[in-house]
């Protein structure tokens, strides 16, 4: 890595704060500015990490020339707009999930990316999450042999969530689940077919006129014999939180725990059957990373519960992902190249959920993606 410093301002300081001190810390950043509505906790924030430049409006912190690219953290329903206005004043863009909520604001934030020339980078923690890169070692190593089949869920309690959450479609917002069973091969989602089961309490019918408690959702690879498998659910369903992945290869296959905390279930082909599988640990894999920045794997940015983000509780500190995340984005900068995942494939990954909750409206008729490599 060279000694550039690129300068960057996060908006949204909820979960956003997490990300703060790892921008401080790593060797080509500088965290120039930060962005939020409510000036008593943007003082807060900032008077706490020593961010001298602060802005209560988005449109005037994307007129400060010095700002080289903002990292979005705010409310879903701003995604898409926000990551527009940035990348058309001329701001490299990191959004946290999903890239938008409807497929005409994927295209059109893939057309700026086209006509700008930026980067544009979906922060989509599970495929930097170290069980993840774990099984992306397996899989590059070739120890899993030929891929056959994915899975992924997300379940998640979501009463209590403020906002725009009550009564959410659960493939609204089905990223942290399709995010890894795409990325893996970096592959691309051509249909999808998915059914709603069970019902969630009426007073959450109205907000979204989706009554499934459960959406489950086949998925179809563009140009390969792979499909995968993935569910969500977030209301009204007895689970401890759960992000898993699954790979099934002709080699290995890699099982998540059913329960939070325990380790991985790797099966070896050919084995004796009582010799199949075996727990493994999840190695950490915070040496991929800048020194300075490396502790981020194990730990958040607060020290007690109490201060922590509820999406980095709920979600066991997300894998470790934050700090591999902001490396991957930065370094996509300094080396001029695309980062993972780029505009075309975050809005392939986010139309997934999009379209799977419409296919499940119309009682699984499959339903083709775009193909934003023609956009």
């Amino acid at each position: 890595m060279s000694s550039q410093k690129i300068n960057i301002a996060i908006t949204g300081l909820g979960f956003g704060a997490e990300f703060i001190p790892i921008y401080q810390r790593h060797p080509n950043t500088h965290l120039y500015a930060i962005c939020q509505r409510n000036k008593e906790n943007l003082d807060k924030t900032g008077d706490a990490f020593g961010i001298e430049k602060r802005y209560t409006d988005y449109d005037e912190l994307l007129k400060d020339p010095a700002i080289d690219a903002v990292h979005i953290n705010t409310p879903i329903p701003d995604h898409a707009a926000q990551s527009l206005k940035a990348l058309k004043a001329g701001k490299h863009v990191a959004c946290t999930v999903p890239m938008a909520t409807t497929v005409e604001e994927c295209k059109q934030i893939v057309q700026a990316v086209k006509e700008t020339g930026l980067t544009y980078m979906m922060m989509e923690t599970v495929v930097y999450a170290r069980e993840f890169l774990f099984m992306k070692e397996l899989y590059e190593k070739g120890e899993l042999g030929k891929i056959q089949f994915l899975k992924a869920s997300h379940q998640q309690d979501m009463d209590g969530w403020p906002n725009y959450w009550p009564g959410l479609p659960p493939m609204y917002y089905a990223t942290h689940c399709v995010g890894p069973v795409l990325g893996l091969t970096k592959a691309e989602a051509e249909y999808v077919s998915c059914f709603g089961s069970g019902t969630i309490r009426e007073e959450l019918h109205s907000f979204y006129n989706a009554p499934y408690a459960v959406e489950s959702t086949h998925i179809k690879f563009r140009n390969s014999d792979l499909s995968a498998y993935v569910y969500r659910s977030l209301f009204d369903t007895a689970r401890q939180y759960r992000e898993s992945f699954e790979v099934y290869g002709s080699k290995k296959s890699v099982e998540w725990p059913l329960i939070e905390g325990k380790p991985l279930v790797v099966h070896t082909a050919k084995r004796p059957e009582p010799e199949i599988p075996e727990e493994v640990e999840s190695p950490d894999y915070a040496h991929l990373l800048p020194e300075p920045i490396q502790r981020f794997t194990t730990g958040g940015v607060y020290d007690t519960d109490e201060h922590q983000h509820l999406s980095f509780l709920q979600g066991a500190g997300h894998g470790g992902s934050h700090p591999h995340l902001v490396h991957e984005f930065v370094s996509a900068l300094i080396q001029k190249r695309e980062p993972f995942p780029n505009a075309r494939q975050s809005a392939n990954i986010t139309c997934v959920g999009i379209l799977a909750h419409e296919s499940a409206k119309k009682g699984g008729e499959i339903i083709k993606l775009p193909d934003f490599t023609l956009s």
